[in-house]
């Protein structure tokens, strides 16, 4: 029923910028904490960023000052803006959030099917 959909992915050169969106549908009471993951070919997936319901946020070393979560409750819909965006980051990025369905008396985790990302010159 929960549903979270990622877009914003694409090719981008070295030093360019994306924006990716996660929107959530569905019958929903609440929307806890919110994250980004990505993998790259033959890796493990990584927590990329992540972000509270107080507004907390948290992101690995390798993208501090170049990535920003961020949320929009009111469409139901979290964001990362890349920039300044590395070979390095090329990967399937995957939004991932703690949420609660009306139906449901506790949160129970959701991820998106995911989206490449691809930075080449």
């Amino acid at each position: 029923q929960v549903q979270l959909v990622e877009s914003g992915g694409g090719l981008a050169q070295p030093g360019g910028s994306l924006r990716l969106s996660c929107e959530a549908s569905g019958t929903i009471f609440s929307i806890d904490a919110m994250r980004w993951y990505r993998q790259a070919p033959e890796k493990q997936r990584e927590l990329v960023a992540a972000l509270s319901s107080s507004g907390t946020t948290r992101y690995a070393d390798s993208v501090k000052g170049r990535f920003t979560i961020s949320r929009d409750n009111a469409k139901k819909t979290m964001y990362l803006q890349m920039n300044s965006l590395k070979p390095e980051d090329t990967a399937i990025y995957y939004c991932n959030g703690d949420i609660r369905p009306t139906i449901s008396i506790r949160s129970l985790g959701y991820w998106g099917q995911g989206t490449q990302v691809t930075v080449s010159s």
